[in-house]
């Protein structure tokens, strides 16, 4: 019976079915560890959505018992607290050691359509991996990786998501004292090619093993069952990978720091620190102010890709056949197979773009031709595809006024129109279907700094709510939202990203 003074709402607690198996499973592979105390939070931004599709209570989360959650201050019940340990090569270099230093996975739930999520905090404290630093995450890179993870979701991209933001009270030192944040991440899991290579490098094949096994289990079971599990495993995720980075190809993303230890077996993207979406197109295109050579350039994403799986393919070869030098071939093998399919799935997203829905031979070399005559032309990448259904509709000027040079778009367009009849398909729904897949709405880099911005520096979360449900539904043209499908306004200084660490 209720208090007196108590509400229906007031007696609703927040409560998670957590089955937690990898802490059951993998001991080895991570430390037990509390958050540090928040000393007054708030809550910024709490994700409805994505609390009933995991099966949690909404109205018991976006409460003062949720907030207490979410900001470390209670454990909810069941939850066992971790920081996952991992290594990884980051631009290159290998680290043995680095793991979460400034997350906690509070555990793992079984979501509506049974499959099992981590939710996990970030930016809760120091852990055992900090290496020196704080743990702990400013406003401003929690509010980001919110709003580009939900943007990416929103884009049918394969993501971590955000349940939850909320202030700690706490302030972080950066350059200068910034209001400290926490943001509640959503996986499928946590586990990353660095997280192999960490138990490699320890030389403990019996522990890389049952990772290896783990991983299958949860990700990939139906390799269980092949003759091979560890190569099938492999091929599935070198699978789920390549479509991956080809959809971030096939958007203008560029994630930014491509490290081993931010590559997810699941085959989502992960760590939305220096990342950003392309305004005019050139292949050379890097924001992150650390990549000082490219290393992780748009153009050299799909390279990273294969580099990063060979390092995974390095863990598993030992599993893969008794003869090293046959499984080294194998392997070898295995790998040389990525590009091609990386490319299979990168000219099927562009061949959509451009609403083609049979193949040609000649397809791939239109394509590169239009990304040629774009990037010669200074031309905005999300802009250029989403006027191609435009000029379908007789209005190709939509498309040339974004070109410097449209005399050779002119040219490429009449090779295109001419591919395009091969189709046999209607002109209207030709164009409709280019309108689902070429998004009219990105996480413009000039709009998610004016939130961020207005977050960090005046309390005010009025423009980041108004980004987020702009980004939210990206392919569907809003009255009045012109200003966020338009690029930012021309600038001698180039736009620069940081990891907020």
């Amino acid at each position: 019976m209720l208090d007196s003074t108590e509400t229906k709402e007031d007696n609703i607690q927040p409560h998670f079915k957590f089955d937690n198996s990898y802490a059951r499973s993998l001991e080895s592979f991570f430390k037990f560890c509390q958050a540090e105390p928040a000393v007054a939070p708030q809550m910024l931004q709490f994700n409805h959505a994505l609390a009933e599709e995991l099966g949690l209570d909404p109205l018991a989360l976006d409460s003062d018992a949720g907030l207490a959650i979410f900001s470390g201050n209670v454990a909810p019940e069941g939850s066992e607290p971790l920081a996952q340990a991992y290594a990884g090569h980051q631009f290159g270099g290998f680290s043995p050691q680095l793991g979460d230093g400034r997350a906690l996975l509070l555990g793992e739930v079984i979501d509506t359509q049974q499959r099992r999520r981590d939710i996990q905090l970030k930016g809760s404290g120091r852990t055992p991996f900090s290496r020196g630093g704080d743990g702990k995450a400013a406003i401003g890179p929690v509010l980001r990786e919110y709003l580009i993870g939900e943007g990416m979701h929103a884009l049918g991209v394969p993501t971590t998501r955000a349940l939850a933001a909320v202030t700690t009270g706490n302030n972080v030192y950066r350059e200068s004292l910034l209001p400290g944040a926490i943001l509640t991440r959503v996986s499928s899991s946590h586990i990353r090619v660095g997280t192999f290579q960490y138990g490699s490098a320890r030389g403990d094949e019996g522990k890389v093993r049952e990772l290896a096994d783990y991983a299958i289990k949860r990700h990939y079971p139906d390799t269980a069952d092949a003759e091979n599990p560890y190569l099938a495993f492999f091929d599935a995720v070198s699978d789920a990978q390549a479509s991956l980075v080809a959809h971030w190809m096939n958007i203008g993303f560029i994630h930014g720091v491509m490290n081993t230890d931010n590559m997810t077996i699941s085959g989502e993207t992960i760590d939305y620190g220096p990342c950003a979406f392309m305004d005019n197109f050139a292949q050379g295109t890097v924001f992150s102010s650390i990549d000082q050579y490219g290393r992780y350039a748009y153009a050299n994403q799909p390279v990273i890709l294969s580099w990063n799986l060979t390092r995974l393919a390095e863990t598993l070869v030992r599993f893969i056949d008794p003869d090293k030098e046959k499984a080294i071939e194998i392997m070898t093998d295995r790998v040389e197979r990525i590009q091609p399919l990386y490319e299979k799935y990168w000219l099927a997203g562009m061949r959509s773009k451009i609403g083609l829905t049979t193949e040609d031979p000649l397809d791939k070399k239109l394509i590169n031709d239009l990304l040629e005559v774009m990037e010669k032309g200074h031309a905005d990448f999300t802009l250029v595809f989403r006027r191609l259904s435009q000029a379908l509709r007789g209005d190709s000027d939509a498309v040339r006024n974004l070109i410097e040079e449209p005399a050779a778009f002119d040219a490429w367009a009449q090779r295109w129109r001419e591919r395009l009849e091969q189709e046999g398909v209607a002109t209207e729904t030709n164009a409709q279907a280019m309108d689902r897949v070429n998004p009219i709405y990105i996480p413009r880099n000039h709009k998610v700094e004016e939130a961020l911005a207005a977050a960090t520096e005046q309390q005010d979360m009025q423009p980041f709510s108004n980004l987020l449900a702009v980004i939210s539904h990206p392919f569907d043209e809003i009255v009045g939202k012109e200003a966020y499908a338009e690029p930012a306004p021309e600038t001698n200084i180039p736009y620069r990203t940081f990891c907020g660490t």
